[in-house]
């Protein structure tokens, strides 16, 4: 079996690799879209080379405290983990930098939208198919590796304890758990940094060039605009890249430690009744499924990229998600049914049978697609929630805004009922196992999801070449309708990421509790958290304001790297007044250090939020704060994340209504009203809201791995015992 998974991750990699250099074979057009291309490219690789040299030291700080305070093979697992996704990250980046120039070349040759989307979706796919290869290969190392160091996967594995100040530990969960984390910090980090730099950049073009000059988006007499096409490869490309990763192995663990754990409460229970054999399909099965995924991913791909595209993108892009879905859902249930036949998967409370984890994973595809389709909803201006906004747009900002904020509002409750029947539907077929699985059915096509988001970066990338090579006006117009199909589709999959951040993150605090609880119980155990315990309740309190506090921090660190913009741009319009007369060359490289530096300064405190918070709090105040903090700080962040990515998008999308010729056009009161909209909108939704799902898994996944040590070793116990 763990040789599909190999043989799955290393196709998508090689799969990869050739849709890079597919692209890279490419014609990149003029000589002045070369130029522009070149300073994207250069200045995302030194914002990247920066942030990469930052986060390696955390990283090995982190895995070395890791190896001290837990286990060595958890601090290892964390590097692989970190290496990971960091891989991922970069070579999307690199591909996207690659990929815009020659998507806006193909427009300008062929003048076809379907031409130009293959080019855009075919460089999308290098950076899906590397998040689906690396994170698949590096679990299948894990197991492989730590699996037979601890006994293959079996009994023996699973009863190893690491002691250490008699504190016990599962070596093979820790050992994933710590490869989940490496993933998740790196992601908070690209998220962060990527998003700070990107939306600096924005709203300084933003507020200046349009509101101020009144200038065209993307204008190469903007200063701030190559900083802005950079902004796009490290925050929506690397960034968004490590943050699905993340969500992806995320999900995958969650499964692993929730069976790791119930199947040693269940041996030290007198009525144990779950085999080795039986718990050993449940740890492999999650990634088989995803190796499953992986194929019917890269069949969707090829898809696409050999069959004549039409002028629809939205169809086609659909089209090539459906058929992996599609295909992931016969793949899984056909193999499902073979491989828990013959187990007595009764003695887990399964209700259907062999087809109960793949039926729990079905409805979690099913609510992915909810989701995601309630997420075009309230975010395509095709729908009438975006619609009302530019019509309020008309009687002027404050209106603008005001609508916005109804619309990222109400578009909470849907995808939480939604979310909150799967969690219920899930659990009723499969228990927490199938909670878990869930999750995993909702990221089964990543790939296909990825690939669809980072196409959108990469056509607005395009549209801004096009600007700035100053290209025929129709170059314009087909980027910008790639570009806005881009939008709907980011809001999409980030909710895909919220949603099964919620799952995943169920599944993590339920396998807390199993932790927290397995020194001293024996028969009869049953999941529980007093939520009337003082204690729990603070923890609860806290830990719902917390996602505020993480938001408030990343939207000032924003708008502290945007100031620096806005006054940066006002200057050199100032000192140099040949720039909008085009007779002068803007200063593109001081815009660039701006937003490298306000991203790498501001990058570290929400970050280290994220994994400090719960240390803090178990070793001060215990378990039972801890275990409260997490339910508090997941329901909130799941609500503020929607709220966030919504509101956002339909801004942005609002605007694009507006440029379209609706309400005035460019340059009426509506469009400068919506401009502000959109720029009021841009940290909530490509920075904040991204943020918040890896927030609650690192703070699920830290407090997993600690919860052993600070339950019986914090301020409070100590306080007691004296006191005593």
């Amino acid at each position: 079996m763990f040789g599909f998974v190999f043989i799955a991750a290393l196709a998508a990699l090689a799969f990869a690799g050739i849709n890079f250099y597919g692209v890279k074979r490419m014609n990149q057009g003029t000589d002045r879209m070369i130029e522009i291309s070149g300073a994207i490219r250069e200045g995302a690789d030194a914002f990247i080379r920066h942030e990469y040299g930052l986060i390696a030291k955390i990283a090995v700080l982190i895995a070395l405290a890791l190896g001290i305070v837990v286990s060595w093979y958890t601090g290892v697992a964390f590097i692989l983990g970190a290496v990971m996704s960091g891989s991922a990250g970069w070579i999307g980046m690199k591909i996207a930098t690659i990929s815009n120039v020659r998507v806006s070349n193909k427009a300008r040759e062929t003048g076809s939208i379907g031409e130009t989307l293959k080019v855009a979706f075919r460089g999308g796919s290098v950076m899906g198919l590397s998040v689906g290869g690396f994170s698949l290969f590096g679990l299948a190392l894990i197991y492989l590796v730590f699996g037979r160091f601890f006994g293959q996967l079996g009994q023996e594995q699973l009863l190893i304890k690491a002691n250490w100040l008699g504190i016990t530990f599962i070596p093979f969960t820790m050992t994933v758990s710590g490869y989940a984390l490496g993933c998740s910090v790196i992601a908070m980090f690209d998220r962060v940094g990527g998003g700070i730099f990107t939306k600096a950049a924005d709203m300084g073009a933003d507020l200046v060039g349009k509101t101020e000059a009144h200038i065209p988006e993307d204008d190469p007499r903007n200063p701030a605009t190559i900083a802005d096409n950079v902004g796009d490869n490290v925050g929506d490309v690397a960034g968004l890249g490590a943050d699905l990763l993340e969500s992806y192995v995320g999900a995958l663990i969650s499964s692993v430690v929730l069976a790791s754990y119930m199947f040693y409460t269940n041996l030290t229970a007198a009525s144990g009744s779950i085999s080795y054999d039986l718990v050993s399909h449940l740890l492999v099965y999650p990634l088989i499924f995803a190796g499953i995924g992986t194929i019917s991913c890269m069949a969707g791909i090829a898809f696409l990229l050999v069959k004549k595209i039409s002028d629809h993108p939205h169809h086609e892009l659909n089209l090539s998600t459906w058929i992996s879905a599609l295909l992931t859902l016969i793949g899984t249930g056909i193999f499902t049914w073979f491989y828990f036949s013959g187990q007595d998967i009764a003695a887990l409370g399964f209700r259907l049978g062999a087809l109960s984890p793949w039926f729990a994973a079905v409805a979690g595809i099913v609510t992915g697609i909810l989701i995601g389709q309630l997420a075009e909803h309230s975010t395509s201006f095709d729908f009438l929630p975006t619609k009302q906004i530019s019509e309020a747009s008309r009687e002027g900002t404050a209106l603008n805004i005001t609508q916005g904020l109804a619309v990222g509002m109400k578009s909470v409750f849907f995808p939480v009922f939604v979310l909150a029947g799967a969690a219920i539907c899930a659990n009723a077929i499969a228990g927490l196992y199938g909670v878990a699985m869930a999750a995993i059915g909702m990221l089964s096509f990543v790939i296909s999801t990825v690939s669809v988001d980072t196409y959108g970066p990469i056509a607005d990338n395009a549209g801004g070449i096009s600007e700035m090579s100053k290209l025929d006006p129709s170059v314009r117009i087909i980027t910008d309708q790639l570009d806005a199909v881009g939008n709907t589709t980011a809001a999409i999959g980030k909710g895909f990421a919220i949603g099964s951040a919620g799952l995943a993150a169920l599944s993590l605090f339920a396998s807390f509790l199993y932790a927290q609880a397995m020194p001293t119980d024996t028969d009869g155990y049953t999941l529980n958290l007093n939520f009337i315990n003082t204690m729990t309740l603070a923890g609860g309190l806290v830990g719902a304001a917390l996602p505020f506090l993480f938001s408030g921090i990343l939207i000032e660190a924003v708008a502290k790297a945007a100031r620096k913009m806005v006054q940066e741009v006002r200057r050199q319009f100032r000192e140099i007044p040949g720039i909008l007369t085009g007779e002068a060359k803007p200063d593109y490289t001081t815009c660039i250090t701006i937003s490298s530096a306000g991203a790498l300064a501001e990058m570290k405190l929400p970050a280290l939020i994220s994994v400090l918070t719960p240390l803090a709090g178990g070793f001060i105040l215990g378990a039972d704060f801890v275990g409260g903090m997490l339910i508090g700080t997941t329901l909130s962040a799941i609500m503020l994340a929607l709220f966030t990515a919504n509101s956002g998008g339909a801004w942005d999308n609002a605007k694009k209504y507006i440029e379209q010729g609706h309400h005035g056009g460019k340059g009426s009161d509506a469009h400068s009203a919506s401009v502000v909209g959109d720029t009021v909108g841009d940290p909530l939704k490509d920075t904040v809201g991204p943020s918040l799902d890896i927030l609650i898994k690192i703070m699920a996944v830290i407090s997993l791995i600690t919860v052993s040590v600070f339950q019986d070793y914090n301020l409070v116990t100590w306080i007691s015992s004296l006191v005593k």
